[in-house]
This record gives C-alpha cells, structure tokens and sequence, in this order.
C-alpha cells in the first residue's frame, strides 16, 4: 500500500474503515484488528455481487441463479492508530487469493460526539 492513498491520522482526525468480507473469514478479521490495537467494531450482515460469479442451483426441478452472496460489512473507527495498519490487518486476515474476498475503503470523518457522555471529536472514539 502506498502512503498516498491512505492518510494517516496526523492532525487528530478521526478515519472510518469499511471492509466487505467473506462471512467465514470474519473470526481472522476480529483477531487481527484486537492485536493491532483497534478492537471496537461495527458488524453487518449483507449481500452483494461483484466480480464473484453467480452459482446456479435447482430446487423442485426449477433452476435458478444465486447472484448476490453473503458477505459482512465491517466498520472501524480509528483516531488513535494509521488507518494504514487496520486496513493492512483486514486485507492480511481476509484474504483468500479468490474472486469475492472483498474491499475495503478508507473515509474521513468530519466529527463524532458519544452519546453518553458527551465528548466530542478524537475522545469520542
């Protein structure tokens, strides 16, 4: 990865990674970013297609065409660590070497506030 395009978190800022995953490598995923340090996470179930091919199946003699498959939708916000580890950490931990392992994308945040307690910016993450 190039430091071009992925910024770092030199002026305080507050980085959202978003990583779409194949559902079975979601364990690799949640250990890989507990050991560099981003351990909170947002996790969701959806489905999707891309450059995965569609699979063909049969069911009471009628075929039919599965063109949008399982995967996770995984959010991590991250202020205090390179938004370049974590993305390192997902790609290391979801890889397969097949069509349909995922991406991942890398956005700025312009602020956050915690709800329960009020705090604003870097602290509420």
């Amino acid at each position: 990865m190039s430091d071009e395009s992925i910024p770092e978190p030199t002026d305080g800022g507050i980085e959202l990674v978003m990583a779409v995953i194949r559902p079975d490598r979601l364990g690799d995923v949640k250990q890989a970013l507990a050991e560099v340090g981003a351990p909170s996470l947002t996790v969701t179930n959806v489905s999707g297609r891309g450059s995965q091919p569609a699979t063909k199946g049969q069911w009471r003699g009628e075929e039919y065409t599965i063109d949008l498959h399982q995967k996770v939708k995984i959010e991590c916000f991250v202020a205090d660590i390179p938004a370049e580890d974590v993305v390192d950490a997902i790609i290391d931990a979801a890889q397969t070497g097949e069509p349909g392992d995922g991406k991942v994308f890398v956005l700025p945040v312009d602020s956050a506030v915690q709800v329960r307690t009020g705090k604003e910016g870097v602290d509420a993450v």
